[in-house]
């Protein structure tokens, strides 16, 4: 089994394969604040989940820096903040989610105890009910060594020797490929195109110029795998 990704940081026509770890394993969560409301001139009549979402998120991100062990590769990021509809009242409930990233079980599990405790000590401090919900949704995904070599010695015939990277060079993002890897053999591939603009950015544009080489190597992978017997 193969899979392909786009890569921006790559140039194009390059493609990078190599086996073992590639992609972290990924945790989706929402943390839920419920406070007091009240009008915004009276904050002393409150219990401000907004403030306490600010004050949290901060200290979230103090588990990668100061708990993980810094050279085991991990990432918390909170992507969304919610609270409030108007300009002058405090809510009543703040929400944040986001996303962990990691190559580790253990630091995994490390990184939703601290979150958990964290948010425990926040709600017993500012006296509101915080809930935690993380959610385990991709595995790490792990190149098997012998697909990775056969998609390499492909690419070489493609795109020539010079633009196959081998290097061990694993990503932070996440694929739900490696999930499918966990019951059958196979192995991820990237492919650079034109551009430098990341990933989930949303000024993203595909460069449809690496279309034909896609879909060469594909091509390639089956004839190999599966030649035509006369």
């Amino acid at each position: 089994m193969r899979s392909m990704g786009n890569a921006p940081q790559l140039n194009p026509g390059q493609v990078a394969i190599f086996p073992g770890p590639s992609m972290a394993c990924a945790d989706f969560f929402d943390i839920t604040i419920t406070g007091y409301g009240s009008h915004g001139a009276m904050p002393e009549m409150s219990r401000d989940p907004v403030v306490i979402a600010m004050t949290l998120g901060q200290a979230l991100q103090t588990i990668v820096s100061r708990n993980v062990d810094p050279l085991k590769s991990a990432v918390l990021s909170i992507t969304q903040i919610h609270s409030g509809s108007a300009y002058n009242v405090i809510p009543g409930e703040a929400t944040l989610a986001g996303t962990v990233r990691t190559f580790s079980e253990k630091v995994r599990e490390q990184i939703r105890d601290r979150m958990r405790t964290i948010a425990a000590g926040m709600a017993t401090a500012f006296q509101v009910e915080i809930k935690v919900e993380i959610r385990d949704i991709f595995s790490v995904l792990i190149n098997h060594e012998e697909q990775a070599h056969f998609v390499a010695d492909v690419a070489r015939d493609v795109v020539g020797n010079n633009n196959v990277l081998t290097t061990p060079t694993p990503k932070m993002g996440s694929e739900d490929f490696a999930d499918m890897l966990l019951k059958v053999p196979g192995a991820y591939f990237w492919l650079g195109h034109e551009g430098s603009v990341p990933l989930h950015n949303p000024g993203f544009i595909l460069d449809d110029g690496i279309l034909p080489v896609g879909a060469s190597l594909f091509s390639r992978i089956i004839e190999q795998r599966m030649p035509l017997v006369a």
